[in-house]
């Protein structure tokens, strides 16, 4: 019992979550001193067992443990949740022992599925998962997600322990310790689930040493604040550190029973069979096929584009959400069916699937749905960001250009939604070039891609010899002599150059350019030609005014001076309709981009 005491003692005395971390401690020790095969000095081994503590507000029992290894000091552990430490109040993976960052709670299970997939169908390896739960959030619908997932793809590697500690943050858990619900509930979703007493080193050793044959779930009944006999099993201790006079006198009881043993157990070292993997230079073989006056679109483009990439590179991998025949993700599964997940409809999981299978560089991961559908999952990408992932999303079905299927399939909120995570990069292609050329870029861009693409085909508008760059955008058509600078994207770059056509013939030049990356945003770009139509700007994009285009160019240039910016967005939420009536509606099509130039000008006239 040396190790669970021992933890004990560091959690009492230095976190903020003490009775979270007590009754963890048993099942913590018997994980990483009896059951998990790794090495302890190289956390990062890709042969190593992983675990992920889902219930991220436990992260002191989790530092202790890496203590009782011998990778952290001690004495590290008196850093907690200090500035200049690595020891956060909840996991990130700047510590090297961490591979998903945890706190927000029910998601550890999903990203856990993700590195189980990825051991037994991608990497063929031996390792095992094991995930921490807590209770409370077996009330996250995406733990269910998950738990379907698992038991679909006989995700044997996989162990799922349940921390039935009763009580959750300002009230007792929905099933508190009726743990014959949880059983039942996990065999339900097709788990092989077991009952055990979570405080019973024996117990615990026992159950993981059992043959698999399905995911296994653990329903440990514990009690939360264990070993600390004032805050057992009784409300208000959630988050608190005990008082200094409690702290002491639980740790002079423990210090007793700890200095009494000076054995010292180790971890087995692991199987090495995860063969190295290297995703440096993920590259297209050759450049885009597409021909001037070919029309296509840029969600085929898409699966055209994935397709190619699988074609030369065995480690990029594909997921989607039942919409593959739509994102056309199904080109890659058609050619490369063993790397295609299908995570049906459940975005919250298939993003932390996602992640997971992205952990440990194992995997180029790319997962499509339709644009608005991320907005459910928006949780798991921020937790993305703070996980430091490298994932590519792709959302197709943006904007009313998709016609008749109505608002709630039109993506309007999904620039603003990517543009606000820091890690994120957001393509947003115009033909079938540019959307390769984004894909390959994707694959190669640390941090979260989003590429957004459209429904109706359009014309291929770049040579296919086009050099493309994160941050680069394009002017498109200009003259000499141009009166307005018009910025577009997707289908409303289309839209712009068919304006410009119009507007010609009453002798108005406009300059057209293409972001092709609206986060980064070429300001430089922007800037330099809008200063040759005398700061004169207007935005067009299929997306709502909030946070999409017109404001990403708008914040470009907030400095300088003499320059305006007139926005054309969606103003409304929108209906069913065909595409070109409900860009016209809107405001954002040919006819209106051009009555905006005319405005402008006029306006411009009036002021002098």
């Amino acid at each position: 019992r040396l190790l669970h005491n021992s933890m004990y003692f560091l959690t009492c005395f230095c976190c903020s979550h003490p009775t979270s971390c007590c009754s963890v401690a048993e099942i913590m020790s018997v994980l990483f001193f009896h059951t998990m095969k790794y090495r302890p000095d190289d956390p990062s081994n890709p042969s190593n067992d992983r675990f992920i503590l889902s219930k991220g507000h436990a992260a002191p029992v989790l530092y202790a443990v890496w203590a009782e290894t011998g990778y952290l000091k001690e004495s590290e552990l008196l850093n907690l949740r200090k500035v200049d430490s690595i020891l956060e109040g909840h996991p990130v993976p700047k510590q090297q022992f961490v591979d998903v960052a945890t706190g927000s709670l029910g998601q550890g299970l999903g990203a856990a599925c993700g590195m189980a997939y990825t051991g037994k169908y991608f990497d063929k390896a031996s390792y095992r998962v094991f995930c921490l739960l807590g209770d409370g959030e077996m009330s996250e619908g995406s733990v269910w997600e998950a738990m379907a997932f698992a038991s679909y793809y006989q995700l044997d590697n996989l162990v799922a322990i349940l921390d039935i500690n009763r009580l959750g943050q300002s009230d007792p858990t929905p099933l508190q310790h009726h743990v014959e619900k949880y059983q039942r509930r996990c065999e339900a979703f097709g788990w092989h689930a077991v009952i055990v007493d979570g405080h019973s080193v024996e117990e615990l050793c026992k159950v993981l040493n059992q043959p698999r044959h399905q995911p296994l779930a653990i329903i440990a009944k514990t009690i939360k604040g264990k070993g600390i006999p004032a805050a057992e099993d009784k409300m208000g201790w959630h988050g608190k550190p005990l008082p200094k006079d409690m702290a002491e006198s639980v740790i002079k009881e423990l210090q007793s029973r700890i200095l009494s043993c000076n054995k010292r157990l180790y971890p087995s070292p692991p199987n090495e069979d995860a063969s190295p993997v290297s995703l440096r230079n993920i590259r297209m073989p050759s450049a885009p096929s597409y021909k001037a006056g070919d029309k296509i679109a840029t969600r085929k483009a898409y699966g055209i584009a994935l397709a190619k990439l699988g074609r030369y590179n065995e480690h990029v991998v594909a997921l989607d959400g039942d919409t593959k025949n739509s994102t056309f993700s199904e080109l890659f599964k058609n050619e490369h069916p063993n790397r295609y997940v299908e995570c049906y409809i459940a975005e919250q999981n298939m993003v932390s699937v996602a992640i997971g299978c992205a952990v440990r560089d194992r995997n180029v991961v790319f997962a499509s749905t339709f644009a608005t559908f991320f907005t459910r999952a928006y949780d798991q990408l921020r937790m993305a960001a703070i996980s430091e992932s490298n994932i590519n999303l792709c959302g197709s079905h943006c904007g009313v250009s998709i016609g008749e299927d109505g608002p709630s399939q039109m993506g309007l909120e999904d620039l603003a939604m990517f543009r606000a995570i820091p890690t994120a990069t957001v393509f947003y292609p115009s033909d079938g070039v540019s959307t390769e050329k984004a894909v390959e870029l994707a694959a190669n861009t640390k941090g979260l891609c989003f590429i957004r693409t459209s429904r109706p085909e359009n014309s291929i508008i770049y040579n296919c010899n086009e050099d493309f760059h994160v941050g680069q955008a394009k002017v498109v058509y200009k003259t000499n002599d141009d009166h307005v600078t018009v910025v577009g994207a997707g289908v409303t770059l289309h839209e712009a150059l068919a304006a410009a056509e119009q507007l010609k013939k009453d002798r108005i030049n406009i300059r057209v350019i293409d972001p092709f990356t609206i986060k980064p945003l070429d300001s430089k770009t922007i800037i330099d030609n809008a200063r040759a139509t005398r700061g004169r700007i207007i935005t067009v994009e299929d997306h709502y005014y909030e946070g999409g285009l017109g404001e990403a160019v708008c914040s470009a240039v907030v400095n300088e001076t003499g320059f305006t910016v007139h926005r054309l967005a969606v103003s409304q939420v929108p209906r069913s309709g065909k595409p070109h009536e409900l860009l016209r509606i809107f405001g954002i099509d040919r006819d209106a981009i051009a009555h905006a130039v005319r405005k402008v000008l006029s306006s411009s006239a009036n002021a002098k």
